[in-house]
C-alpha cells in the first residue's frame, strides 16, 4: 500500500511540474469587464502607422507574469477571425495566445501601439490574457472592427 502512495505522489508532482500553473485559461476575471478600442471606429479610414489605443474597465492592466487578481495585458488581434472562432477557435480558449504577424502580444502592460498595416482593409480585435497569455475564463474580447488603410 505504502508503494501505491509513493507512486501516486511521485506521479502527481511529475503532472504538476510539468504543466504550467496559468495553463488551461482558468484564471477567473470580473464579469463587469470590458476592453475596448478608444481611438479607432468600425469602418475608419486612416494611414500608416496606425496608433491603436487600448480601453479597459473593471480591470487593472499588470505585465505578463504577474500574478494579481483582476489584472491582465493586452494583446491585439489582427485580420483574423474573433476570438474562440476558426481553425484553432476551442483551443485558443485554453492555451496561451500565440504569438506572430496576427497576434500582438502587450506584456509589459502597454496601454497603446503603432501598427504597420498594409494598405487595404483589416480587422483589429482587443483580447486580455493573464499572467501567461491565456484568455481569462470569461474572455475579455473587445469587438471586431474593420478598418482601411489608404496609404
Amino acid at each position: 500500500m505504502k508503494y501505491f502512495r509513493t507512486l501516486g505522489a511521485a506521479v502527481c508532482t511529475t503532472i504538476c511540474l510539468a504543466v504550467p500553473l496559468w495553463a488551461g485559461g482558468e484564471t477567473t476575471s470580473n464579469p463587469e469587464a470590458k476592453v475596448y478600442i478608444v481611438n479607432l471606429a468600425d469602418g475608419a479610414e486612416v494611414s500608416s502607422p496606425v496608433m491603436v489605443v487600448f480601453g479597459l474597465s473593471g480591470m487593472g492592466v499588470a505585465p505578463a507574469g504577474t500574478e494579481k487578481e483582476n489584472t491582465g495585458h493586452h494583446h491585439l488581434l489582427i485580420d483574423r477571425p474573433p476570438l474562440g472562432q476558426g481553425e484553432d477557435g476551442a483551443d485558443e480558449l485554453s492555451y496561451g495566445i500565440p504569438a506572430d504577424e496576427n497576434h500582438l502580444h502587450f506584456g509589459g502592460g502597454q496601454t497603446e501601439a503603432t501598427v504597420e498595416l498594409a494598405p487595404g482593409t483589416h480587422t483589429l480585435q482587443l483580447v486580455m490574457g493573464d499572467m501567461g497569455h491565456v484568455p481569462h475564463s470569461t474572455p475579455i474580447v473587445s469587438d471586431v472592427i474593420t478598418i482601411t488603410v489608404t496609404e
